[in-house]
């Protein structure tokens, strides 16, 4: 698992780990499908006596959701680690981690240490690292050749393709033309000008779209039933698909996968924080870890977790990320206050294109 360890420090973050077990009853956690497999739900309420009241959400949401209560209705939340200095510098939703109920040899150092780094606002840590993964292509590949993202444009896959209506697409082909969005994150006239190009061709790009996908159900269906031919998605769904039929494949990008971290981060209304530093202890333990990572489909921040991950988990990995694509993965960086604004004019108008 050396390669995971490598891949996790080319690009990210990492923090720490437990505090003593609250004695209050409810945690209320918004979080991803996937990330609360009933039985680890169960040892938690066993062992601390603590219910758990599980939201399912997504970035966009989770940054709804905070902003509209001003961090209030949840205890601990799980946004990506890129989306969470802008939201709180903004709306200040989150409130600073207290790192001495942390227990930081839970964590993989380079990841504790970029994520804290990847949080930090005005000298506080505001995420802890949980889950990560990346962005790339799901190809059937009886069916279809693909190499980088802009193939799901091509001509011969009209009305046989997927992807989402979120900012990952405008980024992800925004480095297929050779650009780095990233490197003009602080310059918003110039990322809003690349991202008008990039806008032009997924609007040229629509009749290739049999659907833009927001339940990844819908798009694991169409990929099975032979509507979908590719699509652009997270490598969990790719490799589900793949024990289903190993035709087909999830494919590192020619331009880069793009890589995110799922984290832990505490709202500035939380009622529970105790609850919430129980449960980040609790999950980072390595074989808590490796269940959770068995339900997501994916690897964790825990030390010691990708030991016990299973075995073809790991063999997926390794098909998908020869060593030339490790080191081409895209890893999101935070984003600026405003950036997700041009992003959002420039797919409303997409959305609207006839």
């Amino acid at each position: 698992m050396n390669r995971f360890n490598t891949l996790l420090a080319a690009g990210l973050l990492a923090l720490g780990l437990t505090a003593p077990a609250a004695a209050q009853e409810k945690l209320r956690l918004l979080t991803w499908s996937d990330y609360v497999p009933a039985d680890v739900l169960a040892q938690f309420k066993k062992e601390t006596g603590i219910d758990v009241e599980v939201t399912l959400s997504n970035n966009e949401e989770m940054i709804s959701k905070l902003r509209a209560t001003g961090g209030a209705g949840f205890d601990l939340a799980q946004p990506s680690q890129d989306r969470i200095t802008g939201p709180q510098q903004e709306f200040g939703i989150y409130k600073p981690m207290d790192l001495s109920k942390i227990k930081g040899e839970l964590f993989i150092p380079s990841m504790l240490d970029a994520t804290k780094k990847n949080t930090t606002l005005a000298g506080k840590v505001y995420g802890l690292p949980h889950i990560w993964g990346t962005d790339g292509l799901v190809v059937n590949t009886k069916l279809a050749k693909m190499a980088d993202y802009p193939d799901l444009c091509k001509a011969e896959f009209k009305g046989k393709t997927a992807m989402r209506l979120k900012r990952p697409t405008l980024l992800a082909f925004a480095f297929a033309s050779g650009k780095d969005p990233f490197a003009l994150y602080n310059d918003p006239k110039a990322y809003a000008a690349l991202m008008e190009e990039v806008g032009k061709t997924l609007t040229a790009c629509k009749g290739n779209v049999r659907f833009y996908w927001d339940n990844k159900d819908q798009l694991l269906n169409g990929v099975r039933a032979g509507e979908v031919v590719g699509a652009m998605m997270w490598d969990t769904g790719g490799w589900k698909l793949n024990g289903e039929k190993a035709e087909v494949q999830y494919i590192a990008p020619k331009s880069g996968a793009l890589g995110w971290i799922d984290t832990y981060a505490i709202p500035a209304k939380g009622r529970n924080d105790a609850a919430a530093y129980a449960w980040i202890n609790f999950n980072m333990r390595p074989e808590i870890a490796a269940k959770v990572g068995a339900s997501a489909g994916n690897f964790t921040a825990s030390a010691g977790a990708d030991k016990l991950a299973d075995a073809k988990l790991k063999a997926q990995f390794a098909a998908s990320f020869p060593e030339a694509a490790l080191k081409n993965v895209k890893w999101y960086p935070a984003v600026p206050a405003g950036i997700e604004d041009i992003e959002g004019k420039v797919l409303d108008r997409i959305k609207a294109a006839q």
